[in-house]
């Protein structure tokens, strides 16, 4: 029985994610979850404005990296890349120091990160999102999986999950997520009727740029991953705190986005740090996590999106899991 570890480091978060390869029978197999962490290290802080990583940045991400290498070892992962990758996103590409980042991951994890194009970071998250829903009930394809991160947003349609070769039709990743355009645009607590204008419109443009690649229109089901996308999804549902098993799979109407988009676009710093189900690393940024949120339905058409828990972590861990049945 093989245990892998999955982490993937973004703009504003690190998680990791430790799985437990099952053999349900000779053609197919299971991840079981032993390990799922996150921690908000804002590692792209001021990437946008200097284009480099920050000294703080990296430590407190390194630091987060020593707690997640100790949870490896307790669940028996054999370290080195059958076992263990990382992928590091949208921050990273853009950072002029990222040797500086490269050479700290290696020294505390034992492999390298993996700098992955927009379109390798989408489809991991498509193949993590949909591989539970592949023929379940209630989920129409072809499905458009959207990850709102911190410095980028990605868009994958596609038909399949995780085991159907050729199952990503189109995917393209653009430049705004909700620390880029908080950094960017939203500056003001809370922030002004020009500064959301201004923002909205470099949204809906890159939003074209998607389009050209990428027929949003034609999905059938929209599924929205990571923590903009979840924590909008515990505000729908009123959660006194952060639940995932409740809002893994929820269904948020379209016109609830734009009510609580506006809302917490309208809200200071202590009223939103007080919602409930916000993660303190999430208050500063959601405002403009929720914009792009609202902005991608919009463009979509469509009446509602699913969120999921499940993400480009599962997809990494999917992907190793995969890689050692070939």
């Amino acid at each position: 029985m093989t245990t892998v570890a999955a982490v993937d480091c973004g703009t504003n978060s690190i998680r990791l994610l430790v799985s437990r390869v099952v053999s349900l029978d000779e053609d197919e197999v299971q991840l079981v979850d032993l390990e799922r962490r996150m921690e908000v290290v804002r590692l792209g802080q001021g990437v946008d404005r200097t284009g480099a990583f920050a000294p703080e940045a990296l430590e407190r991400t390194f630091a987060a990296l020593r707690g997640y290498a100790d949870l490896m070892r307790k669940h028996g992962v054999e370290p080195g890349p059958e076992a263990v990758r990382m992928v590091a996103t949208s921050a990273t590409r853009d950072a002029a120091n990222r040797q500086e980042f490269i050479d700290g991951v290696r020294a505390i994890i034992g492999v390298d990160p993996e700098v992955v194009s927009g379109d390798e970071e989408a489809e991991l998250s498509f193949i993590g999102a949909t591989a539970e829903l592949e023929g379940a009930e209630g989920f129409e394809r072809p499905f458009l999986v959207v990850d709102i991160g911190g410095g980028s947003t990605e868009f994958v349609l596609g038909h399949a999950g995780a085991e159907e070769a050729g199952a990503v039709r189109a995917a393209r990743s653009v430049d705004i997520g909700c620390v880029r355009m908080t950094e960017r645009h939203l500056t003001g607590d809370p922030p002004t009727a020009a500064q959301v204008a201004a923002a909205t419109a470099d949204i809906d443009a890159a939003l074209d740029e998607a389009a050209s690649v990428v027929p949003l229109a034609e999905a059938s089901t929209v599924v929205c991953v990571a923590g903009t996308a979840t924590t909008v999804a515990g505000i729908a549902l009123d959660l006194p705190g952060y639940d995932s098993e409740r809002i893994h799979h929820t269904r948020v109407p379209a016109g609830r986005v734009h009510v609580i988009a506006d809302e917490l676009l309208a809200m200071p710093h202590g009223q939103r740090a007080a919602i409930g189900v916000m993660h303190p690393g999430r208050v500063d940024v959601i405002g403009a996590g929720a914009l792009i949120l609202d902005r991608v339905l919009a463009r979509t058409g469509g009446r509602e999106f699913i969120a999921s828990e499940h993400d480009i972590l599962d997809g990494i861990a999917w992907s190793l899991c995969l890689e050692a049945a070939r």
